[in-house]
């Protein structure tokens, strides 16, 4: 029996699957922004209006290279899906406060230009932009972006110099609460670990992100360094510790989930889970020479998330193995 169907209506016929999504780039990247205010509010109280001044300058240095640069190479300009705003935002928050306003405009080229339009842009970037050019910033000028320049810490006029939590010689040299707060040496959005963990749990509650690499990071970190430790009554206090200093918390949550640099299938999250906390564990105690290792980890795992998909990959239904 024919149908008749209205005239001013417009079929489309398309091949399935036929898939409809709440989401758009814009809108995961919208979340994104939101879960990281909190940690850079925080950062600002702590460290004063330099921290502040950085955040600024690195989010519209990002935002200009990648206009500039798409614009160089005759490609659309993107800048309206706000992932430049990101970058910028997760450079910021990897730097110290000491650090020269300049930095984070040469950060922002590497990691729009280089690390990411140069490989196609948005989702072909082979490792986190804002990770892979805080490496390269930490080994150009080393002296800008570790050592005495992540020990300076400003509350409201006062100027206070001390060691980071995991620099410091005492692995117990700051309670577990002041840990939470933020009131500790570090970078600027890494110290406050409450404002990290509401904005985590919030990407995973608007399901943003998937709870399982950042939950299996942690939770390998906290296992490993709980069964190292020597003194049992305090193991706990001492993954706690380890737990909570650091860039750790801000890696898991924000930028070992990156979503064209991680796993795509379940168990492959998993396993980079998983991976990231070891290595984290690993430089992180068996390294004399650098005491975080929360980036390298997540840029190793990022190397090899192709190898895991594709070890991980469901088989394709119906699909019939090829014998010799």
């Amino acid at each position: 029996m024919q149908q008749n169907l209205p005239k001013t209506s417009a079929w489309r016929v398309t091949s399935s699957p036929h898939l409809r999504a709440r989401h758009s780039v814009s809108s995961i990247m919208l979340d994104v922004i939101i879960a990281l205010i909190p940690a850079g509010i925080a950062g600002v109280i702590i460290f004063g209006w330099r921290a502040a001044a950085l955040i600024v300058i690195s989010v519209a240095s990002a935002v200009m290279w990648e206009g500039l640069i798409q614009k160089a190479m005759k490609r659309p300009v993107t800048i309206g899906d706000l992932s430049a705003v990101v970058t910028g935002l997760l450079l910021a928050y990897n730097l110290p406060v000491t650090a020269p306003l300049w930095l984070p405009v040469v950060g922002t080229a590497l990691a729009i230009i280089l690390i990411k339009q140069c490989f196609g842009g948005l989702g072909q970037n082979f490792l986190n932009p804002a990770l892979g050019a805080r490496a390269i910033l930490l080994a150009s000028w080393t002296g800008l972006m570790s050592g005495s320049a992540f020990n300076a810490m400003v509350i409201g006029a006062d100027a206070i110099s001390s060691a980071t939590p995991l620099a410091a010689s005492d692995a117990s040299a700051y309670p577990l609460w002041q840990l939470l707060l933020g009131n500790v040496p570090g970078c600027i959005g890494e110290t406050c670990k409450i404002a990290l963990i509401a904005g985590g749990v919030y990407l995973i509650v608007r399901k943003v992100i998937s709870w399982r690499v950042p939950v299996t990071m942690l939770l390998t970190v906290f296992v490993l360094s709980w069964i190292y430790s020597g003194n049992i009554a305090g193991s706990v206090d001492s993954a706690l510790y380890q737990l909570l200093s650091g860039g750790l918390i801000l890696g898991a949550f924000f930028m070992a989930t990156d979503y064209a640099s991680t796993p795509v299938t379940p168990v492959g999250k998993l396993i980079m889970g998983v991976g990231a906390g070891l290595l984290v564990f690993i430089i992180r105690n068996f390294n004399d020479g650098y005491p975080e290792g929360c980036s390298y980890a997540i840029l190793i795992m990022n190397l090899v998330t192709p190898l895991i998909d594709r070890f991980t990959q469901p088989k394709i239904y119906g699909e019939v193995k090829k014998h010799a």
